[in-house]
């Protein structure tokens, strides 16, 4: 009797079994409403959350936990210095404020604690432990700062070298008879790259209402790029003086050629300065050593006898 029950009860497992596997997988009904009205297949929570940025779906996670330490370590002024120069490098990686600064610390204690565990306890001196911690918790410190002025620099470098298309483009579309928000659109539209972000940003804050001298003036505080606060000045006098914009994106474009001219005649002669330090430091030392190599060999050969 109890091989028969226990039989029984394999016979209905394996019928069961087959069943749920012979079965149409189970619809959601949320997903097939949204199917239903969606020109394409819909995505899933777990499709849309593979897309979001690595930094989004890791790092930021653990950052929340580290940024009330980042908050209290902080002080208004340093923190609003931090966003100035977040805004002006274009907020890489879209990290925010308590961002950057919840890293900074989250680096600093990485640091610490691996050259601690590194050289302290595994090397077996403290003593060396420590001070290796305090230089990675320094580093991790303030390596992130120079990390940042690298990237605010390189986002000015692109910015100071696309002004003068820009300004061509914006003169071509204004004289073609397009306003100057229209220009800016079309700027937008046909380049790429971080002055073009600027330029979508002010003239989405001028369609909700935001009047235009300020929004270029914001433009201006986020880059701090001379030849770009120039041109913005130069487009608020003319629009309070009621000058032709056209004329003045005409003269304004010239003279940031001419600019630009002068920066490449700059550094063309700065270059013979600058390989002057790579022409000492490796190319005459080999040259001393094959010149001189077989002269030096000679008089030693020659010596060697009047030693013994």
């Amino acid at each position: 009797m109890i091989a028969l029950v226990i039989a029984s009860l394999v016979g209905v497992a394996v019928f069961m079994l087959v069943i749920g596997l012979a079965s149409p997988p189970k619809v959601d009904p949320v997903q097939a409403r949204l199917t239903s009205f969606a020109s394409g297949p819909v995505q899933s929570l777990e499709e849309l959350e593979l897309e979001r940025p690595i930094f989004e779906r890791t790092l930021r996670p653990f950052l929340s936990r580290v940024t009330g330490v980042a908050q209290r370590l902080a002080s208004p002024a340093r923190v609003s210095r931090t966003d100035r120069r977040l805004s002006m490098a274009g907020y890489p990686g879209a990290m925010r404020t308590i961002d950057f600064l919840g890293l900074k610390v989250l680096l600093a204690a990485t640091g610490a604690i691996a050259g601690f565990v590194i050289f302290g306890i595994l090397g077996r001196n403290p003593l060396i432990g420590i001070i290796i911690a305090a230089t990675l918790a320094a580093l991790g410190y303030v390596g992130l700062e120079f990390w940042l002025s690298r990237a605010v620099r390189a986002r000015r470098h692109r910015i100071l070298l696309g002004i003068p298309d820009t300004l061509d483009l914006l003169t071509i579309s204004v004289r073609a008879g397009l306003g100057f928000d229209g220009a800016l659109g079309k700027v937008v539209e046909k380049t790429k790259g971080p002055l073009a972000d600027e330029f979508s940003r002010a003239l989405a804050e001028i369609r909700v209402g935001r009047p235009r001298r300020d929004a270029l003036r914001d433009v201006v505080e986020r880059t701090e790029v001379p030849g770009l606060t120039a041109f913005v000045g130069a487009i608020i006098q003319a629009e309070q003086l009621g000058v032709p914009i056209a004329k003045v994106l005409q003269v304004q474009s010239e003279q940031l050629r001419i600019e630009r001219r002068q920066r490449a005649e700059e550094m063309a002669n700065k270059a013979p300065i600058k390989m002057l330090f790579p022409l000492v430091g490796c190319i005459f030392p080999s040259m001393f050593i094959v010149i001189l190599g077989p002269a030096v060999i000679l008089v030693m050969l020659n010596l060697t006898p009047l030693t013994h």
